[in-house]
């Protein structure tokens, strides 16, 4: 690491040695004397030295069953510390004045001045600027909540720990506290007891938002408006929203038994409660704070001249966010109170708070008005009194099975087995007709009868507390009227926008076609009022075809949905479904999002932020504030300076690609016999069920094969053992191929396109975390010795991919350009590898166990250990 690291390192040194003396105290010198001896041995190992590489997997492979689970807990604790210590960094004062990396915004302007951009011109784009940020419970997040709590207040221990005028006792305290903080996560159960549920999952995104985006969302709104002041001369407007959230968890039933209509409910409810909470106190501190006397005739005749005009009217405000707050609890509590929902509108409490803003303003009081009441106002805009905006999401074949039952109950026929053209007609039949279309007295099935009572729960909500609702494997247009019908016939008073999620590879390549029959159907263009949200799926497509088939089949989806809708002059919002690894559509936000097609941003961003990414870029009110700064950056770059559109010899070479990149993928994962008993035996796929993430069960059908296995747990699976297979299979030997056939040269100048340099600089962060050595180490310990070729055939194919990857980029070595990346993921290794050699024993003893038919508490519980700590050295998990 380079000098402006010290800090990093000497952070990362502080919490090492404070979690040795931890260990060290709670179980003896010895046992902290192994600990140190298989980290020197890992370290040794790293550098080639094969006899301290015998000796350390000797030395795990002999560990007493009573050590298994604190040997496997100091590696993951210590991984886990240094992601404290790495994330803080980014947020540390030793990365102020952009010592560690430029300030991405100073950057665009530079790049806007250099192009002729004129201020109008940017300022039209920062009116247009819509970003929102869709919070997901994918069961991604190993961390308990306890333990992310500790976290966070080391983080704040490591930021006034920066403070240069500390006093030697002042120091001293503090590294008290973060010692004492490290032994009570030391000494906490790192592994959920239960599966949280969907509202569990809710109530911790909420809790995100309450203890860092709602700090880091005022902020975000001051430092924008005042770049944009002293770069173009032009501010944020008062009524601007170019941040708003909305979230999954609670309205994702996709696949998830226990998101049910009376969950959504719940947390619905819950949501108001925690946001009127908030505001309440928000609006107790102003009423404090604002005790001025000089005020507008405006506000004064709202007050009857009160002496102190503006806490008259903050008072009123506040009493009734207290009615309102005890009639909610009250509510989720099932308990019968006399309080009401007072404030049930986002315009009973922006109204009152803009006169008061309105009244500073007219009396010279502008630093007063620009403070806290500004940042109320600011949280209004994102937040509405919801929090956070609701999506439903299903799959689309249980509306099928709706109007299946329902058709067959009128005696209509099978609903199911007509064609595309017999559905629409009855669907648009239906929109128009004034009747009811379900009778009251329909003894429907379980399953349809939840699909109806979810569509009753959205009836009955305002507006601006739900989203979107999103319909899983939608490939015709009949999936989306279907919905609206649905809507409809529920009593549904509002236009509720329906998003298609195109997500696998057939689903991307027909998407264009099925909204191109779905724009031209006269009604439903009028309904949706010019706006149509599109929801594009990484996960399932990578896990269908490969990562480079999907990434160009997404890229080709996206240009086609964008000239449909600019055809039929209707503006679109891409819907990306994200994940935090590569298999999963994940990239850095900036390098994703210009690695879009041209245009594909005007109408705004809708991304999902996943599990343990939440916590990574959300997690604490600086870092949330970096990661939406790099968000408006890209969105104003791509719009103001769109990427280069790729030229007709660049798509032919994709195209191409895709094709032998899917074929070779799907080869070895559909076609190769033995693939399937290889991937349950090589990776902990099969114990990952032990493992409570999340409430969604890890396959759709609970009797299927690994084609019903989530992405998340197929990705999960495979980079446990290191081999990282869905990031990369097929794109190694498909650049061989277009090499081989004469494309090296135009693969090179490939390079200057955002979307090519990006999937190029993401196989190289994947092979730089995968490790051939130790996914060898796995297959010895655990796959039948007849399989063994299969998995030294991959990693072949790995060391090719390799290869060719580097030959393409002309470097010497991985991530060559990426120094302190490739920096933080040497630092893990002698601490990550440990896991892993420790994993492979483990599942060994673990699998032993299990055919004999007995138990051992304490392997289950380090293999258990092994998984987290694994996660937290790869930074990512699904």
């Amino acid at each position: 690491m380079t000098n402006t690291d010290a800090g990093l390192r000497s952070n990362i040194s502080m919490l090492g040695q404070l979690l040795g003396s931890t260990i060290k105290k709670h179980l003896g010198d010895e046992f902290l004397d192994k600990i140190e001896l298989i980290r020197t041995l890992s370290k040794s190992s790293r550098t080639g030295n094969e006899d301290d590489r015998v000796l350390l997997v000797e030395t795990l492979q002999n560990l007493s069953d009573e050590e298994l689970v604190p040997v496997s807990r100091a590696f993951s604790h210590f991984l886990n510390l240094a992601n404290i210590a790495e994330q803080y960094h980014t947020i540390s004062r030793y990365c102020d004045g952009d010592v560690c990396t430029p300030d991405p915004f100073q950057q665009l302007v530079g790049k806007l001045q250099g192009a002729g951009i004129s201020n109008e011109q940017v300022r039209e784009a920062a009116e247009a600027l819509s970003i929102e940020l869709v919070l997901t419970a994918h069961p991604t997040e190993i961390s308990r909540r306890t333990l992310i709590h500790k976290h966070a207040l080391i983080n704040h221990c490591l930021e006034e720990l920066e403070l240069t005028d500390l006093t030697e006792r002042e120091r001293q305290i503090l590294l008290h506290r973060v010692e004492e903080l490290v032994s009570q996560a030391w000494h906490t159960n790192e592994i959920r007891q239960q599966r949280p549920t969907p509202v569990d999952e809710a109530r911790w995104g909420f809790a995100v938002i309450e203890h860092s985006l709602w700090q880091a969302v005022p902020e975000y709104f001051r430092q924008l408006d005042k770049r944009l002041r002293d770069s173009f001369g032009f501010g944020v407007p008062l009524n601007a929203v170019p941040v708003k959230v909305a979230s999954w968890m609670g309205g994702d039933r996709d696949g998830n038994p226990f998101v049910t209509a009376k969950v959504s409910t719940r947390v619905l409810l819950t949501s108001r409660r925690v946001a009127t909470g908030l505001y309440l106190s928000d609006i107790q501190e102003l009423t404090s704070e604002l005790s001025m006397t000089d005020a507008s005739d405006e506000l004064l005749a709202h007050t009857e001249n009160s002496l102190e005009p503006y806490r008259f009217l903050l008072r009123k405000l506040r009493s009734d966010l207290q009615e309102t707050l005890q009639s909610l609890v009250a509510q989720l509590s099932n308990e019968d109170t006399e309080a009401r929902e007072l404030i049930t509108t986002e315009a009973q409490l922006r109204e009152p708070l803009e006169l008061c803003y309105r009244s500073l303003k007219a009396c010279g009081m502008d630093i007063i008005a620009d403070g806290l009441l500004l940042d109320v106002l600011r949280r209004l805009s994102c937040f509405g009194l919801n929090l956070v905006r609701l999506d439903f999401r299903q799959d689309g074949e249980r509306h099928t099975e709706v109007f299946s039952e329902l058709t067959r109950h009128l005696g209509l026929g099978d609903y199911a087995e007509w064609s595309e053209e017999q559905r629409q007609a009855f669907l648009l039949q239906e929109l128009a007709n004034k009747r009811p279309l379900f009778p009251k007295q329909w003894d429907a099935s379980d399953n349809v009868r939840e699909v109806l009572d979810t569509c009753a729960v959205i009836a009955v909500q305002r507006q601006e507390a739900v989203g979107t609702y999103i319909i899983s494997m939608a490939s015709q247009p009949s999936d989306v009227l279907a919905v609206q019908l649905l809507l409809k016939d529920a009593g549904c008073q509002f236009r509720m926008p329906v998003a298609p999620l195109f997500e696998t590879l057939d689903d991307l390549n027909g998407g264009a076609a099925t909204m191109q029959n779905l724009l031209s159907i006269d009604w439903y263009r009028d309904y949706i009022g010019g706006h149509q949200e599109v929801m594009i799926g990484y996960s399932d497509s990578a896990k269908d075809a490969s990562v480079l088939a999907a990434a160009w089949a997404q890229y080709r989806a996206q240009e086609e949905l964008v000239e449909i809708c600019e055809s039929h002059d209707v503006s679109l919002t891409l819907f990306h479904g994200r994940g935090g690894t590569v298999g999963r559509g994940g990239a850095p936000a900036h390098a994703a999002l210009l690695s879009q097609p041209p245009r594909s941003l005007k109408g705004g961003l809708r991304v999902t932020e996943q599990g343990e990414m939440i916590r990574f870029k959300f997690g604490l009110p600086k870092v949330a504030l970096n990661s939406l700064n790099l968000y408006t950056t890209a969105i104003l770059e791509a719009n103001l300076l769109p990427p280069v559109e790729p030229k007709a010899a660049w798509r032919d070479v994709m195209d191409q690609l895709a094709e032998d990149s899917c074929n070779d993928y799907r080869g070895f994962v559909r076609g190769h016999e033995s693939f399937v008993p290889y991937f349950r035996a090589a990776t902990p796929e099969q114990e990952l069920g032990k493992l409570p993430l999340g409430s969604r069960p890890a396959k759709r059908r609970a009797d299927g094969g690994v084609e019903s296995l989530r992405a998340i747990p197929w990705i999960f699976a495979w980079s446990q053992n290191r081999l990282m297979l869905p990031a990369w299979l097929g794109s190694g030997r498909a650049f061989t191929r277009a090499i081989d056939a004469g494309a090296r040269e135009t693969m090179q100048e490939m390079q200057s396109w955002p979307f090519f340099r990006t999937r190029l600089q993401m196989l190289e962060m994947v092979f730089t975390k995968a490790d051939s050595w130790l996914s060898e180490y796995y297959d010895i310990c655990l796959v039948p010795e007849e399989l063994w070729p299969l998995g030294q055939e991959l990693r072949d194919r790995l060391s090719e991919s390799v290869a060719v990857v580097l030959d393409l980029t002309q470097e010497h070595h991985l991530m060559e350009n990426e120094p302190r990346s490739m920096e933080s993921i040497r630092l893990r290794n002698p601490y990550t590898d440990p896991l892993n050699l420790l994993q492979a024993e483990l599942l060994r003893r673990s699998r032993a166990n299990a055919q004999a038919g007995e138990l051992h508490p304490e392997v289950e519980q380090a293999l258990m250990v092994t998984i987290a700590g694994v996660a937290a050295g790869m930074r990512n998990t699904g």
